[in-house]
């Protein structure tokens, strides 16, 4: 199990959108992830700018954003 599966939450390290939770809704390959979240828009990240968290939360892989902000309770 990886630091970086479907479902985990983590926090944005670089960017306009840093110090923002975010989940991760799809995993690409060892270097990139897809990523949702409130305040956060859809994208691919280098897993290197994000912090993954000690949760996860119930997500599908590519869940709508509303899901995501529901499994994070926004």
């Amino acid at each position: 199990m990886s630091a970086f599966d479907v479902g985990r939450v983590c926090v944005k390290l670089r960017g306009r959108e840093k110090g923002s939770e975010c989940v991760v809704v799809d995993v690409i390959d060892r270097n990139y992830v897809v990523i949702a979240g409130p305040g956060v828009r859809r994208r691919r990240v280098n897993m290197h700018h994000l912090r993954p968290l000690d949760r996860s939360v119930s997500v599908s892989r590519n869940a709508s954003d509303e899901d995501v902000a529901a499994a994070l309770g926004g």
